[in-house]
């Protein structure tokens, strides 16, 4: 491919200068955790449930309706978010790390935290962290995942968000036992059996517990958290990566909220999630950071059949809303999210945008604004929407080829109006009977025209064999090149793996062309 940096001047030699680099805005990046797009009333009005504060953003900012996860399940998405390349690209081909697994991201490799640290910011990530850590342990063989038997929780955690750009971390896990800041788990763990953590409302395997903790507070700490931080680095440029746990489940919102969206559980953790969002813009209006702060809410993927999407359906709230599947489907519910963007001065308000962007795009867009450039080896699969912001068009997107994976690892490319999903496996038609808009036309591979048909109804593989043979031969070249983005091709496990890597059956054949 073109190097990457030759092809930037041929881009940009003739646009648009953005010159943002001497501002510094503050970045407050908001990922919320199973929440599709139709949970959020500024996406879905007919919906059942008000998310004012979300909503808020949007009307001071704009509203995407053409973005997406990199996957539709957290580990994946949250990769990718960081490092602005596809985490198929790792040894972690689908699922999610559990628990006690190692960290996925390498220490060295850029992510947006460490290139905003070398801008001179100051950076934490608080809430949910889902991509491992180094844990001290004694297991007696090595292992994907430790055992919690073998971990010594009085001591440091090594590998994590402190050695890969954050200078703050406090972590706050879905189902939360305990807290970790920094290094340290904070408190004393102490053993339970699995029968008094299933009476605490806690995973039976989960074996230990800091005294005291309570699974529905922690949305209100991840808040307060959030928002103390941002009052001590006021006077300097401060990137947080508000990460939430909700409303992934367990679904448990705090006393004042439980009923309140008059629906159910997860209506009402949905409004707990943007009264979140809301003490955030409260804190940033009441330190007059607002103005200088760029503001970015997304969700990792669709809402959780936990959730009772079906029940939900029957009292009129879609949550993938006119969209198919939701959480670890390859259809859109899975991976297009709600995505919003303030930025006071800088991006029109109530602004709309139509334009194709990935949340692998955020590294990319951070170098842009800072009139850098990205190395060969850092951002694979990252590309700037700073010019869709100031409502330009983003160089080569009609062109570009973005890839989405599913909870097993399976592929769809979407490129223009195009989607191609990819599976020799076949689809779970009952799992997919639970999504927004039930249909029974599943295949083994499906196209589908996204411009005329956005809730994937028409299977039109048929009728296009140019469009899927070009779609896959492009496919195939990305995964061997080892990025999506132009400049020099990066190592790969494609030849390793061979047919191990047996998501890549129906396209084996496009490989290495």
């Amino acid at each position: 491919m073109m190097n990457r940096n030759v092809l930037f001047t041929l881009l940009f030699s003739c646009c648009l200068s953005f010159g943002y680099a001497d501002k510094k805005p503050n970045i407050v990046y908001i990922l919320a955790d199973d929440m599709g797009p139709g949970d959020v009333s500024c996406y879905n009005p007919e919906g059942k449930i008000q998310t004012p504060y979300i909503d808020r953003l949007a009307a001071e900012g704009m509203k995407f309706t053409d973005a997406h996860t990199s996957s539709s399940v957290c580990t994946p998405t949250r990769y990718g978010i960081l490092t602005g390349r596809y985490c198929w690209r790792t040894n972690k081909k689908d699922g999610v790390l559990s628990g006690y697994c190692p960290p996925l991201i390498e220490v060295g490799r850029e992510t947006i935290a460490s290139f905003l640290k070398k801008e001179g910011y100051q950076t934490a990530s608080i809430g949910k962290w889902h991509l491992g850590l180094d844990w001290v342990h004694t297991s007696p063989k090595k292992m994907k995942r430790i055992s919690p038997d073998y971990v010594d929780h009085t001591q440091p955690i090594s590998n994590g968000p402190l050695e890969l750009g954050f200078d703050y971390f406090y972590r706050v896990q879905g189902s939360t036992f305990y807290f970790l800041e920094n290094r340290h788990v904070i408190g004393d763990l102490t053993y339970k059996t699995a029968e008094e953590m299933e009476a605490l409302g806690y995973d039976p395997k989960a074996k230990f517990i800091v005294e005291g903790i309570q699974q529905k507070d922690r949305i209100s700490i991840v808040a307060e958290k959030t928002c103390d931080w941002i009052k001590e680095h006021a006077t300097e440029p401060f990137f947080v990566y508000m990460a939430l746990p909700s409303p992934h489940d367990p679904i448990t919102p705090s006393e004042q909220f439980q009923g309140k969206s008059g629906l159910c559980p997860h209506g009402d953790f949905v409004m707990e999630t943007d009264w979140a969002v809301g003490e955030v813009l409260k804190t940033l209006d009441a330190l007059n950071l607002a103005d200088n702060t760029l503001v970015l809410f997304t969700s990792d993927n669709g809402t959780s059949g936990s959730a009772g999407i079906g029940q939900m359906q029957k009292l009129g709230h879609y949550s993938s809303g006119i969209y198919r599947g939701a959480k670890s489907s390859i259809f859109e519910g899975g991976h297009r999210m709600p995505f919003i963007v303030r930025w006071p001065g800088e991006v029109e308000t109530s602004s709309v945008s139509d334009q194709l962007i990935s949340t692998t795009d955020m590294l990319a867009t951070l170098t842009e604004l800072f009139n850098k450039t990205l190395p060969d080896n850092e951002g694979e699969d990252s590309v700037s929407f700073l010019p869709a912001l100031k409502g330009q068009p983003i160089p080569g997107a009609t062109e570009r080829l973005i890839i989405h994976n599913d909870n097993r690892g399976y592929f769809a490319a979407r490129k223009g109006k195009w989607k191609l999903v990819i599976n020799n496996k076949g689809f779970d038609a009952g799992k997919q009977k639970k999504s927004s808009n039930p249909i029974a036309n599943i295949a083994d591979m499906m196209l589908f025209d996204m411009d005329n048909d956005p809730s994937e109804t028409v299977n039109l593989l048929a009728q296009y064999p140019e469009v899927v043979e070009s779609m896959k031969k492009e496919l195939g070249s990305i995964i061997t090149a080892g990025r999506s983005t132009p400049g020099e091709d990066q190592p790969t496990d494609v030849e390793e793996l061979g047919e191990k890597w047996f998501q890549l059956d129906s396209i084996r054949d496009y490989l290495n062309k």
